[in-house]
């Protein structure tokens, strides 16, 4: 009798440090900064589930079990959050009850170039300016990126961040899901698109990005261009022109800006621009991959934000001199 008793002291005592080892046992960051939300109405299971997913639970069960052990299964709080370092599964359930959400963002705009990402991460007070200084080459380094040249590989979203992040670690968030992003989009592209990379599909969004006054005619742009690129015929698109003038552009596109000949003028060489010639979107993204069935090869803008789409060029014509003249 007395051994059984004492073995059931040496078995409490080791359920007891096993627990204290799980509560208190750092958990490892899938990444530094390891940046997660916790969206309005999700349950305690499904919290858990996805952050097992993501890579900082092993088991979802474990975390569920301890929230509704402590009574804080129903008093998760939405939001943003990010972990600078490790933290136990504990204090990780403190974080989450008690709101501990990041308290710093930065907006990135669809449509902007490398050049305002790059301005506005240096002008932000809250971030450590370690790429001040390097070259945009540098800079792709530093995030372990492939690609010499940074136009469009950077994601447009709204990051969340604690103060004092590295902006070196924001750079490298945006273009791991831009990466993300062209990968599933990509995968699931439609089929015989005169596209042969990701890459390509980038710099065609874009360039749709670029051209959209209207959500509703986007992928209508995009059907014009991917008609083109199968004809072999000039993509002739006045922003693509303005990007390759860089600074020398003044506000004015002028009919001999249209006439020199650059990597990036449309109107001189065919095909698509050796690099995307700005930051698009999701929309721009699944709109060059999942282009409009059309035989548009033309369009104008109205004025009015929306453009008018023909087929041929007697049509565009009197398009332009409907709504340009």
């Amino acid at each position: 009798m007395r051994r059984i008793f004492t073995l059931l002291i040496v078995l409490m005592l080791l359920a007891t440090a096993g627990l204290g080892y799980y509560l208190n046992r750092p958990l490892s960051l899938p990444t530094t900064p390891f940046v997660f939300d916790l969206k309005q109405g999700n349950s305690l299971k499904s919290t858990a589930r996805e952050l097992q997913q993501a890579g900082l639970l092993q088991q979802d069960w474990s975390f569920t079990w301890l929230a509704r052990l402590l009574g804080k299964s129903t008093h998760l709080k939405a939001g943003n959050y990010v972990l600078e370092q490790p933290v136990s599964s504990l204090e990780l359930l403190e974080i989450i009850s008690k709101g501990e959400v990041s308290e710093r963002q930065l907006s990135v705009i669809e449509g902007w170039t490398f050049k305002q990402l790059r301005e506005a991460l240096d002008i932000n007070p809250d971030i450590v300016h370690n790429t001040a200084g390097l070259s945009d080459a540098e800079i792709l380094q530093r995030i372990g990126a492939p690609e010499t040249h940074p136009e469009g590989l950077f994601f447009p979203d709204t990051y969340y961040f604690a103060a004092g992040s590295n902006d070196v670690v924001i750079f490298k968030r945006a273009y791991q899901t831009m990466q993300k992003h062209l990968q599933q989009a990509w995968l699931a592209r439609a089929p015989d698109l005169p596209l042969q990379t990701p890459y390509q599909a980038l710099t065609l969004a874009s360039i749709i990005e670029k051209e959209t006054g209207t959500p509703d005619d986007r992928s209508m742009i995009a059907g014009v261009f991917v008609n083109r690129l199968r004809k072999g015929m000039l993509l002739q698109t006045d922003p693509a022109v303005i990007y390759g003038m860089g600074d020398k552009f003044d506000g004015n596109l002028r009919k001999r800006d249209l006439l020199e000949d650059t990597a990036y003028n449309t109107y001189t060489r065919v095909g698509l621009t050796p690099t995307p010639i700005a930051l698009p979107g999701l929309a721009a993204l699944q709109a060059a991959l999942h282009p409009a069935q059309t035989d548009a090869l033309y369009f104008v803008s109205r004025g009015d934000g929306s453009s008018q789409f023909s087929n041929t060029l007697t049509a565009h014509n009197r398009a332009v001199d409907e709504y340009q003249k």
